[in-house]
């Protein structure tokens, strides 16, 4: 592997200008693509094949597209201690029941005060009209959210209190802001801080742009033929960032160690490629493996964020093992620091041994503490980590995202909340569908309605032909309460196929959606959590070709998963320090967010470890002593990871205070998990446990040395440069 990707490295720093001439074409043609082609994205998350899902479809053949539009409510309240039935406060529930009717894109907008069909309070005080819109909530466009919320202070002004909630009211998850400039100014810093020279700082964030820019826009171009989650594009752009920046600081990095060695501009790129650019490859490939395998959920949309996601980190290797040499090739020693630049001038071009890494002090004392006091360290960490993982037990997740907590949304939850019961937010819908479908509806109309945690169940709605009728059930609690989910079950148990008429009944409404996503998110998540934890031995045996190394960074993967995802039900569901990272509000995690989170941080984690342990298994196939081969690497490598922690931390924490409400407990979890591998796992309990393992660390069993070796550390390279200073 080392070296092909030399001569691919020595290819592109050749022929430089046709490298960037291509990747210029690249971004250029998905730019134009995205521009022309693009559609819109979804927010729905519906599992093919799910009774929910099944009956929505259902709902929208027999009831003529009833399921297809986006929904809101819009609540109305009386002033003071006034009734919303009052003829003056009917009167202005009336002028704005008509204003809704006209608004742009509203198919139907019911009146509460009808008499055949009331939504009003028990106490009167308030009611509420139901919206459909004849679009998706992603095509429900800005304009006319404005003029919904234009007819609410019209209503305000007759002296009604006038929220809306409910999906059509939402505003859709975009990509750009001040997220990404957060992570992109401090990887900058970074950088510079790092190389010493802006120019190379530069040249290295401007890379990882390009890659990032290509991954999104190709994303963007295919919302044209494949519908999307909104949220797909913006995992793109996180991930795709923080990969790019870190694989080119991988390669840069080497390419001035060699340089500083003596080596010339071309040889010193393909070196870089051909070492440091194996270990982007493995690291890549880990990434890749890891976010396609969401795959093994079943889940279609789930694949497809997966999948998309993987390609934008396919094209962030291949920005790194081409288009970084061949800018390396234009900038030749300039991507040097200054006084770098001067000792190599100085020294004519004499080939001399690399010099230790910068911060070779600081590294060196950390490295002699930890593996002097290896079981101390060790347990600090696995305790540290294990206190910071307990509130994952706590973890609840949910597709219903609550509302911020000063926004209409939320207001408008509140006096639906209070005025009509908890459940009113979420109810259930029940589709009776066959034959006989009305009367059985009225049978099941009675049945559900004695069932405990059922507020309302009212009377059955037949279609136009009578082959179906629907059903609503209000429950007593939240759509977020488990009390809600086990009546979801209740329901269904009650309901059976009638076999006198051959009728079938079914449970959907959105929160019967989100129990069943949610409940098949949570099944898959262990089966998952098995598939990339095997995945994470398979490689790293290959790597080492050892069985304690893997076992050693497998555990430390754990337990950066459990501190991840506990630090973020502690501040997401629990609320302790919301205020700092501007939490919205608290409740359930997003159901996507734990699997979506175990995908990236694995990948990543094995990005780390590949790197970081590759020079200690380096040192140590060159003779060093155990202990002293684990120093060694740790000093060469620490450096490059902690720079490179501290860059991916930075973009994901940038999407924290400011970012989309559904994408902040992600990018939250994922800084988190960043900061605790690098920092506590790969810094602390990594060297440790190597340093107590000594020569075992690196043992094979005979019977596997049928295994192939990788050489992510450049080995052939190097035998064949001795090879040919022999000769020479």
């Amino acid at each position: 592997m080392a070296t092909f990707l030399h001569r691919l490295g020595l290819g592109a720093v050749r022929h430089r200008l046709l490298v960037l001439g291509v990747w210029a074409l690249v971004l250029l043609g998905t730019g134009v693509g995205a521009a022309t082609l693009a559609g819109s994205t979804v927010d729905t998350f519906e599992i093919p094949g799910q009774e929910s899902t099944t009956a929505l479809g259902l709902i929208d053949e027999r009831f003529g597209g009833r399921a297809a539009g986006a929904g809101a409510q819009v609540v109305l309240q009386a002033p003071g201690t006034g009734l919303v039935t009052a003829p003056e406060n009917a009167a202005a529930v009336a002028r704005v029941v008509g204003e809704l009717q006209q608004l742009d894109g509203v198919a139907s907008a019911t009146d509460p005060l009808d008499p055949a069909a009331p939504a009003v309070s028990p106490d009167q005080r308030a009611a509420y009209s139901s919206l459909t819109y004849t679009a998706q909530a992603p095509e429900v466009t800005d304009a006319q959210r404005e003029e919904l919320l234009a007819v609410l202070d019209d209503a305000r002004a007759a002296g009604l209190t006038a929220e809306v909630t409910g999906e059509a009211s939402q505003p859709v998850s975009e990509v750009g802001g001040a997220s990404e400039a957060i992570g992109v100014v401090v990887a900058l810093a970074v950088l510079a801080i790092t190389y010493g020279s802006l120019l190379a700082a530069g040249m290295n964030l401007l890379t990882a742009l390009v890659g990032v820019g290509t991954g999104t826009l190709g994303i963007t171009l295919l919302t044209g033929f494949v519908d999307l989650q909104s949220t797909t594009p913006i995992l793109a752009v996180m991930l795709g960032l923080a990969v790019g920046i870190d694989y080119a600081l991988f390669i840069v990095t080497r390419f001035r160690q060699e340089l500083v060695a003596g080596r010339d501009v071309h040889e010193a790129a393909a070196t870089a490629v051909g070492t440091a650019g194996s270990a982007v490859l493995t690291a890549g490939l880990t990434v890749v493996i890891a976010l396609a395998g969401l795959s093994v959920a079943g889940i279609p949309f789930l694949t497809e964020m997966g999948l998309a996601a993987a390609a934008t980190v396919v094209v962030a290797v291949l920005v790194a093992l081409t288009l970084v040499p061949a800018v390396l090739g234009l900038l030749g020693p300039r991507a040097l620091s200054p006084r770098a630049r001067r000792a190599v001038e100085h020294r004519g071009g004499q080939h001399l041994a690399p010099p230790s890494p910068e911060g070779h002090g600081v590294f060196s004392g950390w490295a002699r503490t930890v593996t002097r006091r290896r079981w101390p360290s060790l347990l600090a960490a696995v305790v540290v980590l294990g206190v910071v993982a307990v509130p994952v037990a706590s973890l609840r997740t949910t597709l219903n995202q609550l509302p911020a907590e000063d926004s209409t949304q939320a207001r408008a939850t509140a006096i639906l909340s209070e005025r009509f019961g908890a459940g009113v937010t979420g109810p259930l819908l029940v589709l009776v569908d066959g034959a006989g479908a009305p009367a059985r509806a009225a049978q099941v109309q009675q049945e559900v309605a004695a069932l405990p945690g059922v507020a309302l169940a009212a009377p059955p709605q037949p279609n136009a032909d009578g082959t179906a009728a629907l059903v609503t059930v209000v429950p007593t609690t939240g759509p977020d309460d488990q009390a809600t989910r086990d009546l979801v079950q209740d329901v269904r148990d009650r309901l059976a196929d009638d076999p006198d008429t051959g009728s079938q009944a079914y449970v959907t409404g959105s929160t019967a959606v989100s129990v069943d996503v949610s409940q098949t998110l949570d099944e898959a998540l262990p089966v998952y959590l098995v598939l990339v934890v095997g995945l994470a031995l398979v490689l790293l045996v290959l790597v080492f070709r050892s069985l304690l190394v893997p076992l050693v960074g497998v555990l430390g993967f754990l337990l950066t998963i459990g501190s991840s995802l506990g630090a973020t039900v502690a501040v997401f569901q629990w609320g302790w320090l919301e205020d700092l990272v501007r939490s919205e509000a608290t409740g359930p995690l997003l159901s996507l967010a734990p699997i979506i989170v175990v995908g990236i941080l694995f990948g990543l984690a094995m990005d780390y470890q590949v790197f970081l342990v590759s020079r200690m298994h380096e040192a140590h196939a060159h003779g060093a002593e155990p202990v002293e081969a684990v120093r060694t690497g740790f000093r060469q490598a620490a450096p490059v990871v902690v720079a490179a922690a501290a860059i991916m931390f930075a973009v994901f924490a940038g999407f924290v205070p400011h970012g989309d409400a559904t994408i902040k407990p992600i990018a939250f979890a994922l800084a988190i998990g960043i900061l605790a591998d690098a920092v506590v796992v790969r810094m602390v309990l990594v060297p440790a446990a190597l340093s107590l393992l000594g020569r075992s660390a690196w043992w094979l069993p005979r019977w596997l040395g049928w295994l192939p070796a990788l050489d992510v550390e450049g080995t052939a390279l190097e035998r064949a440069r001795s090879a040919r200073h022999v000769t020479a």
